[in-house]
Order: structure tokens, then C-alpha cells, then sequence
């Protein structure tokens, strides 16, 4: 196990008998999927407590978990989690660049702000909404002034009335099983031999899960996540062909 994860596990520990101990709610950082998979799969090493998940909306990738030693706190929606949403817009939407998720996050990051402290970013054509941890929401509001060449101003919103809808794109194609690394292939048009080394490299999550097995079958509704090649969900098996093969559907966030 690599020092930071070693790390991270300790940072975990110490969090849950906390919590415990003193009957408490605490927060991690912003989690990406394999740390999140990372504290799933210690918790049974950890304090029977509960654990909330959340990262400011519905379909969040990266998320805050509460270590919730609270014995009377029984829902997620009962935590006021330590999340602000930002709106970010051009002064002069005119003479704006295309800015993209990179363009985004590189400029956060070069307020010289720990990437833990972000969540995710939607962009949108002309706006776009970041994640981010309570504590630093003003110092990004009076700091982030220019993306690229673009001159913009950020707003606070009640990350509770963001409205998200993401923009899928519906790919269909036929497998002889649900395995999992079929359903790659499909998804991203690539060989099964290719993206199968995806799996075993540990770079696939579903359900924020990390699975390392090509045979592991899809159920419907599944939500996969590829590190490098984007996320879908996995609609199910829509028929099967006289031959005896499946006609899936795939939805492929763009």
C-alpha cells in the first residue's frame, strides 16, 4: 500500500473514534472514488457508526463522508454538510475563451488550494458551478478573478438549489453477456482486450466501487466510472437477438 493511502487509512481511523467517542458528527475532505472505495472497504476494521455520503448533489462523483457518531442523527438529509456551490460567469460572456473543466480546476488549484477542498465542476456553456469545501468558499470568491484570459466573477448559492441534468448521450450495441468488460467496449467503442487492462489496473468504479474483475456483471442502472475515459450508466438489456446475444443501452455523460 502506497505511504498516502497508508496515510489516508490513519486520517480515517482517527475520524471514526473521534466521532465515536465523543458522539459527534465529522467530515473528510472531498473524496475521488477510490478513496471512497478505500474507507468502504475498512469499515469493518472501524467503530460501528454511521456513514453519510454527499457531495452537494445527486449525481456528485467526489464526495464528503460523515463519520456520524451521533446516535440520533438517522438520515443523510438531517446533516448540514460543510459544502458551498460557487457560480462562475465571464464579466463579458462576448469575448470569453471555451473554457473546459481543466481550464477550471487549474485555476483553483493555482490560488495554491489543496485539491481535497474541491468537488466537482459542472460547466456549462455559459456558467459553470464548483464544489467546494465551506471554509474556503470567500477566500475563492475574492481570489478567483481570471480564468485563462477570461475575466470572471463567482457568486455563493445554496448548493441545496442546485438543479443538475447532466447531458447524456445514449449508445446502444449488442454483447453476448453483461460482463463488464463487454459493456467497456461498447461504451467507449474499444477492444475488450484493451480495456480490460482498466479493470485489473484498478481504474474502474461502480457505484463508486472499485471492481477488478472483467467477468463482474452489470445490473440495470448501474453507474461506471473509467479514470481517463469518463462515466455512463448502464440502462440494462433492452432484448436479445435470435443468436442469443443482448442489446444493451448505455448512457455516456458528456
Amino acid at each position: 500500500m502506497e505511504r498516502e493511502e497508508q496515510l489516508l487509512q490513519r486520517r480515517f481511523q482517527d475520524l471514526a473514534l473521534m466521532a465515536d467517542k465523543r458522539e459527534i458528527a465529522l467530515f473528510t475532505d472531498f473524496l475521488n472514488l477510490h478513496e471512497q472505495d478505500l474507507l468502504d472497504r475498512m469499515k469493518k476494521e472501524l467503530p460501528d457508526i454511521k456513514y453519510f455520503t454527499y457531495g452537494g448533489y445527486l449525481d456528485a462523483e467526489r464526495k464528503i463522508i460523515c463519520l456520524c457518531g451521533n446516535r440520533y442523527i438517522e438520515d443523510v438529509r438531517e446533516i448540514e454538510f460543510p459544502i458551498s456551490c460557487l457560480r462562475i460567469t465571464p464579466i463579458n460572456q462576448k469575448f470569453s475563451d471555451k473554457l473546459n473543466h481543466r481550464d477550471y480546476l487549474g485555476a483553483v488549484l493555482n490560488l495554491g488550494i489543496n485539491r481535497s477542498k474541491i468537488g466537482d465542476i459542472i460547466v456549462n456553456e455559459h456558467e459553470s458551478y464548483l464544489f467546494c469545501s465551506l471554509s474556503i468558499s470567500s477566500f475563492i470568491m475574492d481570489n478567483l478573478l481570471r480564468i485563462k484570459h477570461t475575466v470572471v466573477s463567482t457568486s455563493l448559492m445554496e448548493y441545496k438549489d442546485f438543479i443538475y441534468k447532466p447531458n447524456l448521450k445514449k449508445i446502444t450495441g449488442t454483447v453476448s453477456s453483461v460482463r463488464l468488460d463487454s459493456i467497456l467496449a461498447v461504451a467507449f467503442k474499444g477492444s475488450r482486450s484493451k480495456l480490460s487492462g482498466l479493470i485489473t489496473g484498478g481504474k474502474v468504479f461502480v457505484n463508486s466501487k472499485s471492481i477488478l474483475s472483467n467477468s463482474y456483471l452489470l445490473k440495470e442502472n448501474d453507474i461506471v466510472s473509467v479514470r481517463g475515459f469518463g462515466k455512463f450508466i448502464f440502462k440494462g438489456v433492452t432484448n436479445q437477438t435470435k443468436k442469443g446475444r443482448y442489446s444493451v443501452e448505455i448512457q455516456l455523460y458528456q
